[in-house]
Formats: C-alpha cells, sequence, structure tokens
C-alpha cells in the first residue's frame, strides 16, 4: 500500500513498518507525538520518529495524565513493595511513557525532547501544539474504533478537528 502526503512517500511493509522517501516538498521543523507507552502508541511514536527523521523535524515526545487523588497515591505507596513505592507519584507512570517514547525514537537515529503535562489528553495536546508552534501532530487512532469513533469524545478525533497545524493519526494494532 503506498499513500502520499505533505511531500512524502510512505509504502507500508507487512512488517508494518514505514519508509519514508522525501522528495525535498516536506516543511515540517517541530512535530507532536502523545503516548502513554503502551505498543499502539508507541507505534505511532515510531511514525513520528520517521517523518522527522526524513524531514529533519524537531521531535517533541509527550505524555498527559489526569490527576490522580493524592490519598490514592498514599494508598498505592502503603501496598506496593518497598523496591517500587518510590516509582509512585502523581506522574511517575507519565514519564515512564515519554522514556519508553525516547528510546523508540532513538532506535531510529531521532533523539527527541519530552513534556508530561497534566490534564485532559485532547485539550493538553492541542494547547501544547500551539505552544511549541508544532507543525505536525502525530497521534494513534487507538478509541476510534466501533461506535465510539462517532462520539466527539475520542482523542483522535478531538485533535483532527480542533488542531492549528497538519494531523497524522497513525493505524494501530493492539
Amino acid at each position: 500500500m503506498c499513500a502520499r502526503s505533505g511531500g512524502v512517500l510512505a509504502r507500508r511493509r507487512e512488517t508494518r513498518r514505514v519508509r519514508l522517501l522525501h522528495d525535498g516538498a516536506m516543511s515540517y521543523k517541530r512535530i507532536l507525538t502523545g503516548t502513554d507507552g503502551s505498543p499502539p502508541s508507541l507505534e505511532g511514536v515510531r511514525h513520528a520518529a520517521a517523518v522527522a527523521k526524513a524531514s529533519g523535524a524537531e521531535l517533541v515526545i509527550m505524555c498527559v495524565y489526569r490527576p490522580v487523588d493524592p490519598v490514592t497515591v498514599e494508598q498505592w505507596k502503603a501496598q506496593a513493595p518497598p523496591e517500587f513505592a518510590w516509582r509512585l507519584g502523581p506522574a511517575s507512570p507519565a514519564e515512564g511513557a515519554v522514556e519508553r517514547g525516547v528510546a523508540v525514537a532513538k532506535e531510529m537515529g531521532v533523539e527527541a525532547r519530552t513534556r508530561v503535562e497534566q490534564g485532559d489528553p485532547a485539550e493538553t495536546i492541542l494547547k501544547v501544539a500551539e505552544l511549541e508552534d508544532a507543525d505536525l501532530i502525530v497521534v494513534g487512532n487507538r478509541g476510534m474504533e466501533g461506535p465510539s469513533r462517532f462520539l466527539l469524545g475520542s482523542v483522535p478525533n478531538v485533535i483532527s478537528h480542533h488542531a492549528p497545524c497538519d494531523v497524522l493519526i497513525v493505524k494501530t494494532y493492539p
């Protein structure tokens, strides 16, 4: 399968890898991608890194988390083994998610900057895209399957309708 978008020809292989061929027409300078650290979201990071590498763009990997009640965090810490208790905190899973994203980008030869933000995922990604002056947002399609794809509540759907820049929605598989 081949697709042409934004001056790049992408060829999908059965391994689900994407090879980008630059034809000189791409103008992305800063790419923002979100991850929760899951394999499908890391596939989105892989695509974002491929586009960043092909265009020489800066890659920003972010994770947005919803605040957790401090009492709940303390309860988790009390029940966790001591060697893991230090990891539990309001932002620690998000920090781990962006670090997994950075590792994926590095495997592809791309350096990335990270951001961990608190809030509603779609709203926060849109806000950061404006603050960062991103010209491409890359997100996975997770949450856009079945009847839920018609609801405006899915993160990729909201981003695609309100983004201040181009959006690439990557088909990810669980």
